[in-house]
C-alpha cells in the first residue's frame, strides 16, 4: 500500500468514543500519521520524517498512559488485556522505527509504517477503545443515577 492509497488520511467522526480526552488524542495520532505521509511524499527530507515519526511514537506512549490510567481509575475489568495490546503495539512500532532508522525513511518504508499504524489505530479504536468508552460511560451514568436518587 502506498501513501497515495491512504489519501486522504484524516479523522473519521465514526471513530469517536464519546470520551473527549481520548478522542482528541486519537485525532492527534491520525494527524501525526498524515504528517509523516505528507513529509515523505512531498520530499521534505529525512529529518522531518524522522522527527514526525519520533513525535508520533512519543505521543502514542502518552496516549496509552492516559488510557491505562483511565482504566485503573474506573477499575476496568479488561485492563490487563488492554494494556497487553498496547505493549504489543509499542514493540511493533519500536521495530518499525528501527527499520526506518536502519534503511532510511524512504517512501516504501514510510508507506508500510503508516499503513500498519493506521490499520492498528482504526481496529483498536473500533474494538478495544469503544469497549472501554462504553464501560466508562456506564460507570458515569450509574454514578449520576446514584447521586440523583439521594
Amino acid at each position: 500500500m502506498y501513501a497515495s492509497d491512504l489519501s486522504p488520511f484524516k479523522w473519521d467522526p465514526q471513530l469517536e468514543t464519546g470520551y473527549d480526552k481520548i478522542d482528541n488524542q486519537h485525532r492527534q495520532l491520525f494527524k501525526a500519521v498524515r504528517n509523516i505521509m505528507d513529509a515523505s511524499t512531498s520530499g521534505k527530507g529525512d529529518k522531518v520524517v524522522l522527527d514526525t515519526l519520533e513525535f508520533l511514537t512519543g505521543y502514542a506512549l502518552k496516549h496509552f498512559e492516559d488510557e491505562e490510567q483511565l482504566q485503573i481509575d474506573y477499575e476496568y475489568p479488561d485492563y490487563l488485556n488492554h494494556r497487553a495490546i498496547h505493549e504489543d503495539f509499542k514493540a511493533a512500532v519500536t521495530e518499525l522505527v528501527k527499520k526506518v532508522n536502519h534503511e532510511g525513511p524512504n517512501e516504501v518504508i514510510i508507506d508500510e509504517v503508516c499503513s500498519i499504524i493506521r490499520a492498528w489505530l482504526v481496529n483498536h479504536i473500533k474494538g478495544d477503545d469503544f469497549r472501554l468508552a462504553t464501560f466508562v460511560k456506564a460507570c458515569d451514568a450509574q454514578a449520576m443515577n446514584e447521586i440523583n436518587e439521594m
